[in-house]
C-alpha cells in the first residue's frame, strides 16, 4: 500500500491544487472535509491544513482539534491552517488593516529542514484577511517577509503535541510561489517519510487488485461516452473481471457529428463488450422547449439513466454499476470537501435510483483529467481516446442555449465539426485543453450575395487548462479563426455570424451552461 497524506478541506479555493502539488511527487494523497473524523491507518504518514474563506475568531468557523491530530501525525497549517493552529495553540489571530494579498518574498530565520533547498527572498504568494500578531508559547518563528513577522513557523515534538507541527502564511501549492512545491515536498518526504512510489503502473495495479476484491465474479454494467474518463474507467474494470463486464453506449442525439458510428467502431479494437442504443428522439421530445440550464442537465440525466436502466435489466444478475466519474466533476457537483458552493450538477455524480440496486465501481472519482489520460497511456489505450477533449455528460444540449431541437442539434454539429477538423488540420487540437461551438439564442442580420438574412450566431470556445478547475481562454491566431468563421458561414446554413469567446475560468465556467 502507497504512503498517503491527507488533506483536511475548509473550503480553500486552493485545496484542490495541494492535493496536484502532492501527487506530481508521486505520492498519494486524498481530500476530505475538515468535519469529518480522521482514520488513522497505517499508510497515513502525515496532514495538511487548507485556507479557507472563514476566520478563526467566527463563531461558526471550522475548528477541529489540531492538537489531536498532531498527537498522531505530523501536520503542516497553510493560511487558515496556519492560523487555527496558533489560535488553538494559545497565540493571537486578528483582523489585518488592510488584506494581506498577493506576492511577497519569504525571508529565512531559522536553517529548518522544512525550508531546506529554498532560496533566501523567494517568491511566495499571500492571501488573508486575518494576520498572526503573536505565535503561542514554545513556537519559533522559522521565515518572514517584509510585511508579516510570522511567515512560517513550527512547534517541535513535544511542545505542542507529540508530532512537528509546521505552519505557513503563504500558499505553496499556486504556481506564483516559486519554490512552492520545494515546501510541500520538504514536508511530506523530509518530514513525513513519504515514499515517492505513486505511479500510474502502481494505481493500476492496486484499482484492478481491489475491483478484483471489491466485485469477485459479479458483473458490472457501465455507460460508455467515448471520452477518456468512462474509457481508461471501463478498461481498468475489464482488466479486472474480464468477460463480466457489459458496456452500453447510449445515442442522446446530441453527440458530434457522426460521433455514435466512430467511437462504437473505436471500441470494437479495444474489444470491449459494448451495445449501442439510439434514443435520440426520446431526448429530443424530452427537452421540447426546455431552457432553463439546470433543468436542461437533469431533464437528460434523468433520461439517460431511464434508457440505460431498460437495456441493464436485460443483463440478468448485474451487482454493480461502473461510472467515469473523476474528481472535477464531485468538487462542481457536491460540497463534499467542506463548506464550498455547489457550481452546477453532474448527472454521472451522486447516488442512483434505489430502482436499480446496484453499487458503484468508480475507479477515477479521485483523478484529475491529466492523471486519467496518464493512467490510459499506461493501459496502451489508443490516443484517439486519451487525446480527445473533455466533453460535457449532457453534449450539444448545454451548449444550444435556450431550447434544444434537432434541427438546432444539426445546425451545430456541423459548425463543431468544422471548427474540430481546423484545429486538428492546423496541429493546434493537442495545444488547447477544450474546444466547442456554442450556439446562441440570438439571430442577428446578415448579407449573402444580394440576400438579407437573419440566422444563429455561433460561439467559439477554447480553453489551456491542467485539469479544468481553472482555465485561461486559448489565444487562436487570428488567421485561423478568421478561416473558421468563413467555413461555417459559408457551409453552414442557418448561421451568418460568428464571435470567440476571450473569458477565462473563474470568473466565468468552460461551458456556457
Amino acid at each position: 500500500m502507497n504512503d498517503k497524506i491527507l488533506i483536511l478541506d475548509f473550503g480553500s479555493q486552493y485545496t484542490q491544487l495541494i492535493a496536484r502539488n502532492i501527487r506530481e511527487l508521486n505520492i498519494y494523497c486524498e481530500i476530505q472535509p475538515c468535519t469529518k473524523p480522521i482514520q488513522y491507518e497505517p499508510s497515513l504518514k502525515g496532514v495538511i491544513l487548507s485556507g479557507s474563506p472563514f476566520s478563526v475568531n467566527d463563531k461558526d468557523a471550522p475548528k477541529p482539534d489540531i492538537k489531536a491530530i498532531a498527537d498522531h501525525l505530523p501536520v503542516l497549517g497553510i493560511c487558515y491552517g496556519a492560523q487555527l493552529l496558533a489560535f488553538q495553540a494559545g497565540g493571537e489571530v486578528a483582523r489585518s488593516a488592510h488584506r494581506e494579498y498577493g506576492r511577497a518574498h519569504l525571508q529565512t530565520i531559522s536553517h529548518d529542514p522544512f525550508l531546506a533547498a529554498i532560496s533566501d527572498g523567494t517568491q511566495v504568494w499571500m492571501s488573508h484577511a486575518d494576520t498572526i500578531k503573536k505565535i503561542p508559547d514554545n513556537f519559533s518563528i522559522i521565515a518572514r517577509t517584509a510585511n508579516i513577522p510570522v511567515g512560517a513557523f513550527k512547534a517541535p515534538a513535544g511542545v505542542f503535541a507529540k508530532n512537528t507541527v509546521y505552519a505557513i502564511q503563504f500558499h505553496p501549492e499556486v504556481t506564483h510561489s516559486i519554490e512552492g512545491r520545494q515546501v510541500l515536498k520538504n514536508f511530506v518526504v523530509d518530514i513525513c517519510g513519504c515514499k515517492q512510489d505513486w505511479t500510474p503502473a502502481s494505481f493500476i495495479h492496486d484499482t484492478v487488485a481491489r475491483i478484483k476484491k471489491e466485485v469477485g465474479d459479479k458483473k458490472v454494467v457501465m455507460a460508455l461516452s467515448g471520452g477518456v474518463d468512462s474509457t481508461v474507467a471501463a478498461t481498468l474494470i475489464q482488466r479486472a473481471i474480464s468477460d463480466n463486464l457489459y458496456c452500453i453506449f447510449v445515442d442522446n442525439g446530441l453527440l458530434r457529428k457522426n460521433e455514435f458510428e466512430q467511437v462504437l467502431e473505436g471500441y470494437k479494437h479495444l474489444k470491449l463488450n459494448v451495445k449501442g442504443i439510439d434514443a435520440r428522439q426520446r431526448f429530443y421530445k424530452e427537452l421540447d422547449g426546455v431552457t432553463d440550464p439546470e433543468k436542461k442537465r437533469k431533464i437528460i440525466g434523468k433520461l439517460f439513466i431511464d434508457v440505460f436502466h431498460d437495456e441493464a435489466i436485460k443483463i440478468k444478475e448485474v451487482s454493480f454499476l461502473g461510472q467515469g466519474t473523476i474528481y472535477p466533476d464531485v468538487i462542481e457537483s457536491l460540497s463534499v470537501h467542506g463548506p464550498s458552493q455547489t457550481i452546477k450538477s453532474h448527472h454521472n455524480v451522486g447516488g442512483l435510483p434505489d430502482i436499480m440496486h446496484m453499487s458503484l465501481v468508480e475507479p477515477l472519482r479521485y483523478l484529475f483529467k491529466d492523471e486519467v489520460r496518464k493512467i490510459g497511456r499506461e493501459l496502451g489505450i489508443d490516443d484517439i481516446f486519451i487525446s480527445r477533449h473533455p466533453f460535457p455528460g449532457p453534449g450539444l444540449g448545454i451548449r444550444i442555449l435556450g431550447a434544444v431541437s434537432e434541427e438546432k442539434v444539426k445546425l451545430l454539429q456541423e459548425a463543431d465539426n468544422i471548427y474540430i477538423r481546423h484545429l486538428r488540420d492546423s496541429e493546434l487540437y493537442s495545444k488547447v485543453w477544450q474546444a466547442g461551438a456554442i450556439l446562441l439564442p440570438v439571430q442577428s442580420v446578415g448579407v449573402m450575395g444580394d440576400e438579407r438574412t437573419y440566422e444563429f450566431t455561433v460561439a467559439l470556445r477554447a480553453v489551456t487548462s491542467v485539469d479544468g478547475m481553472t482555465a485561461d481562454w486559448a489565444h487562436l491566431p487570428h488567421e485561423f479563426l478568421a478561416k473558421v468563421s468563413s467555413d461555417i458561414i459559408n457551409n453552414v446554413k442557418g448561421i451568418n455570424r460568428v464571435v470567440y469567446d476571450i473569458s477565462s475560468k473563474p470568473p466565468a465556467t468552460i461551458e456556457w451552461e
